[in-house]
């Protein structure tokens, strides 16, 4: 049958789009920060804005999971990918003819925010489009397309905006979003109409007590994943987010090319882990995921290590380009493994909008985490390898305590 193929003919299309509109976001998201980095030279600007860029990702995955189950998923990501193209229009003009730090916070916080809504429907369509056994396949090749862009996307951006500046970067995107909207307007993904009796804003408040009343009730181990993820993103994920940029650029005085070659090792990482959870199937198991989690604080630990002082800039480089590919091999196949589960677990009429409040809540404490090492890293210029071994100390004993969480959620499977 047709159905048991993976790669029939609107997965196919899915995978297609997302790898044209992921790479429009990645250069974005690289080329941005980076732009107001180097203008300003702050690494407390750049913790601060990216924090509170990073706030309407966490409110529009709410209302992202609410439209997901609502709403054909091919009609939100097709206006979303014309939204996003009108919105980098919009910047290309205005930049110059106004203050760039508020630009480029009302910029940031749209993309984020449409990427938040976006990313509920991509999850919700997969379980309609492919088989319950496919489902850790299906979801592997939708985070090798996010690491394939996340690879290529910085590298292309570091190269471009090293030699001529934004502009190329922001028209290249424009282009990528326009053609994966259009692209994606030939998808067929099954939908059941929900009836809708209130405004978005009652539906939002309405499924996050739905969804919070179901995970509390039916499946309340997923409260307890929440608190592993929030407090994972809040220590780790926040400290190489913020610090690896900061670290490269300030620190380290590394180019623009060069960043870009590191944010593309990450991106290759998350790549080759993608394959690896896509080969290996149902042979990783969740609870192992603590050690998967204990290798990245691990990890972050290496990178302080490289930062110690008398080693050359260049070898503290490569090396945090080496080991940030290995962190990023290792957290790619824990994301695919949780999605996984997730999504066996939770019935198709509520994929949406779980995914979505798992999302949120798990990256409700990042924006904190990322203003917080943007001052600590300006802070601690000299010492940076100091910053990084608290955050691997601290990571490590959220890893032990999540070894119970994965083994209960692996249980319900």
């Amino acid at each position: 049958m047709e159905r048991e193929k993976l790669f029939q003919r609107d997965f196919t299309m899915v995978v297609i789009g997302q790898i044209i509109s992921m790479f429009g976001n990645a250069i974005l998201r690289f080329a941005l920060p980076l732009y107001l980095l180097r203008e300003t030279g702050s690494s407390t600007l750049f913790g601060t804005v990216t924090a509170v860029a990073f706030l309407p990702m966490i409110f529009c995955s709410l209302a992202g999971g609410v439209l997901a189950d609502r709403i054909n998923k091919r009609s939100i990501m097709v206006g979303l990918d014309f939204g996003t193209a009108a919105l980098i229009l919009g910047f290309y003009l205005l930049q110059g003819q106004v203050p760039l730090v508020p630009l480029m916070i009302v910029c940031l916080m749209l993309l984020y925010g449409i990427s938040g809504t976006y990313e509920p429907a991509v999850q919700a369509s997969i379980p309609a489009l492919v088989e319950s056994a496919q489902l850790t396949s299906a979801n592997a090749v939708i985070n090798v397309v996010y690491t394939l862009s996340s690879l290529l996307g910085p590298i292309i951006g570091g190269v471009l905006f090293g030699t001529w500046g934004l502009t190329p970067i922001l028209l290249l995107s424009i282009g990528c979003f326009a053609f994966s909207a259009v692209m994606e307007i030939f998808i067929h993904i099954p939908h059941q109409k929900l009836a809708r009796s209130k405004g978005l804003a009652d539906m939002v408040k309405s499924d996050v007590r739905d969804s919070y009343r179901y995970i509390k009730e039916e499946k309340p181990v997923f409260l307890s994943v929440l608190i592993v993820l929030a407090l994972f993103g809040l220590v780790l994920s926040a400290a190489i987010v913020v610090g690896i940029p900061v670290i490269i650029v300030n620190i380290l005085g590394m180019t623009d090319a060069q960043l870009g070659i590191a944010e593309g090792a990450s991106g290759l990482g998350g790549l080759v882990g993608g394959v690896l959870a896509g080969v290996l199937g149902e042979r990783l198991k969740l609870r192992y995921g603590y050690v998967i989690l204990i290798i990245c604080s691990g990890s972050v630990a290496c990178m302080g290590l490289a930062l110690l002082p008398g080693v050359p800039p260049f070898v503290s480089y490569v090396l945090i380009v080496i080991i940030d590919f290995l962190a990023m091999v290792a957290s790619t196949q824990f994301s695919v493994l949780l999605f996984a589960a997730v999504q066996r677990q939770t019935p198709m009429q509520l994929i949406g909008k779980i995914t979505a409040f798992i999302m949120s809540m798990a990256n409700c404490a990042m924006p904190l985490g990322q203003a917080a090492y943007g001052m600590i890293f300006a802070w601690s210029a000299r010492m940076p390898w100091l910053v990084l071994f608290c955050a691997a100390g601290l990571s490590l004993a959220i890893s032990l305590y999540s070894k119970k969480v994965f083994a209960e959620l692996e249980q319900q499977i």
